[in-house]
């Protein structure tokens, strides 16, 4: 705990079905809760904290007002009776659903189980990410989080003096995210010499055929880059494959120090949460490798979530079109802007997004009165 948060940590537990979780409300500041709602088997507390403490600062960088939040249930998300577990975890929180918190799509969860907490607390507003057939805004389906990387990625390149035509990509993490972030990086002229999922890596220096890729991830999932015809190497390998623009998209703390030194790359855009550790990001800094961080460039999924809850009520259809031009809108001068701040602040790019991010949540405390004149909490609220 510090002066930012968290305000609220609930944990909850179902003996029936066996149901274990956790809600952090870290900071709301600037509105309500709003994160993603995990499902894992190996979930913690402090994981789950740490995301929410990232929340805070990604809905503040986009000026979006929300406040940091994050949920997670600790249990394989295939199980037989995940039904039964994620209505036994509603159940459990439904005295801060949705007043202080806002269910969402998260590692483990998918549109069915955002239909799931709605059904259960029988209101269309306590998750984003429900399916269009009850009104919402599939952006995992869309790409939209994928989306934003890939325009975070061009408007980084054209920052720093190149073009991203040409530009060799290396996507470790070709999932929700990593897929749409790849072909849309196709589209924008970039050549993907190298991707990764848990079966492995599969690279060629003279470009793969990303589409080709996309249609054997969709017929077999993770295990169609089996049958792309070239050998696989281990699935880290991908992090250290030769390139111009690397995009860590699979999960969090990959890059430590050891391999923030050895990286080709001279851009990193950050695809997952947190998957740069802190002194990797100081031999980054040092080494003149440009990082843009995860919460600048991965909120493209969270625009969407944003537009969502202000349609919930609407009976209109929501126009997705627009969504894109919303996130490119959003994402590419953030991207800039952190990166011009780092060599006006002599900082890495993560702590002057940081600054940024701070500075937006300082303010709504101290207007409302949580924050003292010399800039300490009037209050440290309990878990």
């Amino acid at each position: 705990m510090d002066a930012w948060g968290p305000e609220r940590v609930v944990c909850v537990s179902d003996r029936r079905t066996g149901m274990r979780g956790v809600l952090v409300l870290d900071n709301t500041a600037r509105g309500t809760g709003k994160g993603g709602t995990r499902m894992s088997a190996n979930l913690t507390v402090r994981e789950v904290a740490r995301l929410a403490r990232t929340m805070t600062w990604k809905w503040a960088a986009v000026d979006l007002f929300h406040g940091g939040a994050k949920a997670g249930i600790l249990g394989d998300p295939n199980a037989p009776n995940k039904e039964e577990i994620l209505r036994a975890f509603a159940r459990a929180l439904a005295d801060q659903v949705p007043e202080h918190y806002v269910f969402g799509l998260d590692m483990g969860m998918a549109e069915s189980d955002a239909a799931i907490f709605v059904d259960e607390l029988r209101s269309r507003g306590v998750s984003t990410g429900l399916p269009r057939c009850l009104g919402g805004t599939p952006y995992d389906q869309l790409g939209v989080t994928g989306f934003g990387v890939a325009e975070a990625v061009d408007a980084a390149t054209r920052h720093l003096g190149g073009e991203l035509t040409g530009s060799r990509v290396v996507i470790q993490g070709f999932g929700a995210v990593g897929a749409h972030a790849a072909r849309r990086l196709v589209e924008l002229g970039a050549t993907v010499v190298g991707v990764s999922n848990a079966e492995g890596t599969v690279s060629d220096p003279d470009g793969l055929d990303v589409e080709r890729l996309l249609t054997l991830r969709a017929e077999a999932g993770d295990s169609g880059i089996r049958d792309y015809g070239l050998r696989l190497a281990p699935v880290d390998d991908a992090l250290l494959l030769d390139c111009d623009v690397l995009v860590p998209a699979a999960r969090q703390d990959v890059i430590d120090r050891d391999l923030a030194g050895r990286l080709s790359a001279r851009l990193v855009v950050e695809g997952a949460n947190l998957p740069t550790s802190p002194e990797a990001r100081e031999v980054l800094h040092a080494r003149g490798v440009a990082v843009v961080p995860d919460f600048i460039a991965n909120a493209g999924g969270i625009i969407a979530a944003a537009y969502s809850m202000d349609a919930r009520n609407s009976a209109f259809t929501v126009d997705e079109s627009r969504i894109f031009d919303m996130v490119s809108a959003k994402l590419r001068p953030n991207a800039v802007a952190v990166l011009e701040d780092s060599v006006r602040r002599q900082c890495t790019t993560y702590d002057a997004a940081l600054a940024m991010a701070q500075d937006r949540v300082r303010e709504a405390m101290r207007m409302r009165g949580q924050l003292r004149r010399d800039g300490q909490a009037v209050r440290r609220l309990s878990a």
